[in-house]
């Protein structure tokens, strides 16, 4: 394990990214975002949470398109490993059935950024071994940390950006704010 902060991460900070395409209990994937939200905001603070992002889904884009966001908190002082235990519990409470791997759901938590840390696994996997390549991930990231740099290149959220094809980029979309349905 390496712990080194980077730029506008202090050594209490995390990053997750949510997407969801299912409705749970008659709600819309984003009202599940912000239902998310809040019960994360019971076991960390929220400093900053993105606007809305819909996706096409993949593999299948004849699956409902998924909707995105990050958020960033601090307070989190809990192993890497139990952070993603808490939020894989939260997408199991929030009706989250992990049946085949990139199936539609309900919920989807992914702990992106501790601190700066680089842990390989087996467990928590630091920083997210796949975020850097997705722009449904990077766009909501960058509205929450736009000084954030991937801890194992160096490079900046913008630069990661750049460098994304631009099919990363096709059907993506900016919605409106996270909690802009429910503050109403």
């Amino acid at each position: 394990m390496e712990n080194s902060a980077g730029p506008g991460l202090a050594a209490d900070e995390a990053i997750v990214a949510m997407g969801a395409n299912l409705p749970l209990d008659g709600e819309s994937p984003q009202e599940t975002l912000a239902r998310a939200v809040s019960e994360i905001e019971k076991e960390w603070r929220l400093t900053a949470s993105s606007g809305l992002w819909r996706t096409p889904a993949w593999p299948d884009p004849a699956d409902p398109p998924f909707v995105n966001a990050c958020v960033r908190l601090t307070a989190v002082r809990q192993s890497p490993d139990d952070v993603l235990a808490w939020l894989h519990d939260l997408e199991r409470r929030l009706g989250r059935e992990r049946r085949r791997e990139n199936a539609p759901r309900t919920l989807d938590l992914d702990l992106i950024d501790l601190a700066g840390r680089r842990e390989p696994g087996p467990g928590a996997r630091l920083p997210h071994p796949r975020a850097v390549e997705r722009a449904f991930v990077l766009l909501p990231l960058r509205d929450v940390a736009p000084l954030w740099r991937d801890p194992v290149s160096g490079r900046s959220v913008g630069d990661l950006l750049e460098s994304l094809p631009n099919a990363a980029f096709s059907g993506v979309e900016r919605m409106v704010s996270l909690h802009c349905e429910k503050d109403r």
